[in-house]
């Protein structure tokens, strides 16, 4: 590190924070430094800054699957806002299931992460609380883990209250909800996807029961292609809906377009709505009215309870429930009317 200093004209401090980003440089300094680092092939001894710091400086994070539009976006948030506070990450894809999550904390153990941020799905709560004796930390989702880990989750309840009121109010008087159980026994049945479309089924079933509307649920998976298939399971009922909230927006993309291949229009016949406003929404035709999640602040503070968590592993955990935003588009836009919000 004195040589790429000497080099490049700088201290080593200044080395080390281009390196690092522990402290801010100015963009020319970092370029200056990164060319050096080049030019001279420095490498940082990884061993050895390990030893010294008790850190690696690298924390895992670990998702069902990047194949999602949801997971994928996330993903890429805590990537970058985890660079942005000076560490590496590696991202595992859990594949929902028990073993691919133990298999995430034991690879956080083996390879000496700081942390792991964890979208946990098939993990019960004991099984957490122990395995964050050997890891900081942050877990992701809607399990009830009654302030025991830090926490971070979303407002499902109250986001498909705010949806399926939206359906109501724009005149449906035949809802559906995509990616639900059957309503009347949303207690007694347990989906693989976990419990936040559980949730967000007891947020719909709420307000159709307050609104005397007549309901129904259909549930094929999570795929664009799963949310085709139950648009053509909707269409063969003796009537079709008028409303859909579709439990997430890769379902709802899936359902416009199983709508469309049989000649049924979205906003014109049919009214949708999806959940967790992902990039894509905006984009699609018609654009997608959405349950927006503070996504910005579900990584800020994942980002935060990990860094205090590996700064101080005794730390009083916390919980946090993100706000969310309701986002009209095409997609429930009644004929002749016009956007809102």
């Amino acid at each position: 590190m004195r040589d790429v200093a000497t080099e490049a004209g700088v201290s080593p401090m200044t080395v080390s924070n281009a390196l690092t980003g522990r402290r801010p440089v100015s963009a020319r300094t970092r370029q200056l430094v990164m060319e050096t680092v080049e030019r001279l092939g420095y490498q940082v001894n990884v061993a050895a800054r390990s030893l010294r710091q008790g850190r690696t400086g690298v924390v895992g994070i670990a998702v069902p699957t990047l194949d999602s539009h949801y997971y994928s976006q996330l993903s890429h948030r805590l990537v970058r806002a985890f660079s942005q506070a000076g560490l590496a990450t590696v991202v595992e894809e859990t594949h929902a299931s028990r073993e691919g999550e133990l298999a995430a904390f034991r690879d956080s153990r083996l390879n000496a992460y700081d942390g792991l941020v964890i979208a946990a799905l098939g993990l019960t709560e004991r099984e957490i609380n122990a395995l964050s004796r050997e890891v900081p930390v942050v877990v992701l989702g809607e399990q009830e883990l009654h302030q025991t880990v830090d926490h971070v989750s979303m407002p499902n309840v109250e986001g498909a209250q705010a949806a399926t009121r939206l359906l109501v109010e724009r005149g449906c008087h035949r809802l559906a909800i995509v990616g639900s159980p059957p309503l009347d026994d949303l207690e007694g049945i347990a989906i693989p996807e976990g419990p936040a479309f559980t949730l967000r089924a007891h947020g719909f079933r709420h307000v159709v029961r307050d609104s005397g509307v007549d309901a129904t649920a259909v549930h094929c998976g999570v795929t664009q292609a799963a949310g085709a298939h139950c648009a053509r399971l909707l269409l063969q009922q003796p009537e079709t809906p008028d409303g859909v909230f579709c439990v997430t927006d890769t379902l709802a993309f899936g359902v416009v377009r199983g709508l469309a291949d049989h000649g049924v229009r979205v906003p014109d016949d049919v009214l949708v709505v999806g959940f967790d406003d992902v990039e894509d929404a905006r984009y699609h035709i018609p654009s997608l009215s959405s349950i927006a999640p503070d996504h910005e602040a579900i990584v800020d503070q994942a980002v935060q309870l990990l860094a205090r968590r590996i700064a101080d592993p005794t730390a009083e955990p916390r919980d946090v429930t993100v706000g969310f935003e309701l986002v009209e588009r095409e997609s429930t836009v009644c004929p002749g009317g016009q956007v809102q919000g």
